[in-house]
């Protein structure tokens, strides 16, 4: 069986989604350092434990890194509106999309959050001020990382819906929990 013909981002990809589950294997393993290695570490163990320290996730506020005791919120997806920058897939201008959600237009934009209720039962979506988070989300999913925003402080609520509203960027873990597709665990 021959490969599938990979650009040369895609295959920079590739190396960077495995190099994340050899991390994430030694992490299960409960060797990996993101310190000073360990006297007794052998090489491979060092060379890992230097790749993982590489690795690290893309940092941004509200990351939960410097946030602590803020709880997490679990997003299936998230999208960012913006004065003239709208997600593929939206007809509509930006001022159309904020009267059609029922916030105000605003120079920064809006981020819209899908996630599921308290009870995990019903689709919300949350329109949030935190545009920049939002974009920080993005760029981890980009890359496979299955990371989550702290929540939201009250002020940055703008609102809560019913139902989500799209089209949306699925995280990689909104992928695996709504089955629309997954990505190979090796």
């Amino acid at each position: 069986m021959t490969s599938p013909e990979l650009s040369e981002l895609d295959y920079l990809r590739e190396i960077e989604r495995l190099a994340n589950r050899v991390r994430v294997e030694a992490s299960d393993e409960g060797w990996l350092s993101f310190q000073a290695d360990p006297e007794e570490s052998t090489p491979l163990q060092r060379s890992v434990n230097a790749l993982a320290r590489t690795l690290r996730s893309y940092h941004f506020e509200g990351d939960g890194c410097a946030e602590a005791g803020r709880p997490l919120v679990r997003l299936v997806g998230a999208l960012v509106l913006k004065p003239g920058v709208m997600p593929a897939g939206v007809e509509e201008g930006y001022e159309e999309v904020c009267a059609r959600i029922g916030v105000e237009p605003r120079p920064e934009g809006w981020a819209l959050w899908n996630t599921w209720s308290d009870g995990g039962e019903l689709k919300v979506t949350m329109v949030v001020s935190a545009v920049e988070t939002t974009e920080g989300l993005l760029e981890n999913w980009s890359r496979g990382r299955a990371i989550d925003p702290v929540s939201p402080l009250p002020s940055q609520i703008a609102l809560v819906r019913q139902g989500w509203i799209g089209p949306t960027t699925f995280s990689p873990r909104g992928v695996r929990r709504t089955g629309l597709g997954g990505r190979p665990l090796s």
